[in-house]
């Protein structure tokens, strides 16, 4: 990456702070920083906490033309669009003479919104570059994973610019080759922490009706999950190698695993990944109408 990239996030909300802490704490200049926030008490505590430029006018942020201190004169490279899906339509909409006229790489973390439909808002033949991206919410706590999609409007330095950005809130991320990649990825890591919380939640309770208190049984259940984490990420031996060595035949975790078999524990979690498709295909169309 040639220069450090000017970055403008459009809403305020906790990805831009866990996206806007990553990078400041790595010394990204406060001069290549602006928000755009619609509440003043946001507004302020952003300003006041990280020593940005924080605007009402998503315009504004990405002009830079008004209301900038710190930021004055620096032009934007990267907008990061962080709003709600349900105003994803009208706030593109709202910027897209802006966008068009600077032609950022435009990043949308929204959920479910497709490339062709923030085409469609901001002008067909704009070209502004487009990337999907889709974290997770571990990045708030700097343990995120991430997947990317590029439309051919994106060059190989804007690639690297997103890059930049991700790897501020994700230790894993990847892209995919087509945009119903995104979906996949949102079916595995998006929603995957809530699985994973499911389970935790389900250890505890099962610890705590064996007679563990209920704060112990939760922090075995959360670093045991984390411990098999880490042995994924770092052994050689791939998933099921690692499930079979500390299974002993006849053994305690034979027993566990025999019965999670039984109640159809595999197949569960299979089909709830694919519902998590399903519905962001079909969230894809109902946005694609606003």
């Amino acid at each position: 990456m040639a220069n450090v990239p000017s970055i403008t996030f459009i809403g305020g909300g906790n990805m831009c702070e866990a996206i806007l802490s990553g990078l400041l704490k790595t010394g990204h200049p406060t001069s290549h920083v602006r928000i755009s926030e619609p509440f003043d008490q946001r507004r302020e505590y952003l300003r006041t906490k990280y020593g940005v430029d924080v605007v009402e006018s998503n315009g504004d942020a990405i002009s830079g033309k008004q209301g900038m201190s710190v930021s004055s004169g620096v032009s934007c490279d990267v907008v990061v669009l962080a709003v709600k899906p349900q105003v994803v339509g009208d706030v593109v909409r709202g910027v897209a003479g802006e966008l068009s006229a600077a032609k950022p790489l435009v990043i949308s973390i929204v959920a479910g919104v497709a490339i062709k439909d923030l085409a469609r808002w901001i002008g067909i033949d704009s070209n502004v570059p487009l990337v999907r991206l889709m974290p997770n919410t571990p990045a708030l706590v700097g343990e995120g994973a991430a997947g990317m999609y590029a439309d051919a409007a994106v060059s190989a330095e804007q690639r690297k610019q997103t890059e930049y950005v991700v790897s501020k809130i994700a230790k894993e991320y990847t892209w995919v080759d087509s945009e119903s990649g995104i979906d996949a990825v949102t079916a595995i890591s998006g929603s995957g922490p809530a699985y994973f919380f499911l389970v935790i939640e389900a250890m505890e309770k099962a610890g705590v009706e064996m007679g563990l208190p209920a704060d112990a049984a939760k922090r075995l259940a959360a670093q045991t999950a984390l411990g098999a984490a880490k042995m994924v990420l770092t052994s050689d031996d791939d998933v099921p190698t690692l499930r079979k060595k500390v299974t002993s035949p006849n053994g305690t975790t034979h027993a566990a695993i025999e019965q999670m078999i039984a109640s159809n524990v595999p197949e569960g979690i299979t089909a709830g990944v694919q519902a998590c498709q399903a519905r962001c295909q079909s969230l894809s169309t109902e946005f694609g109408k606003l």
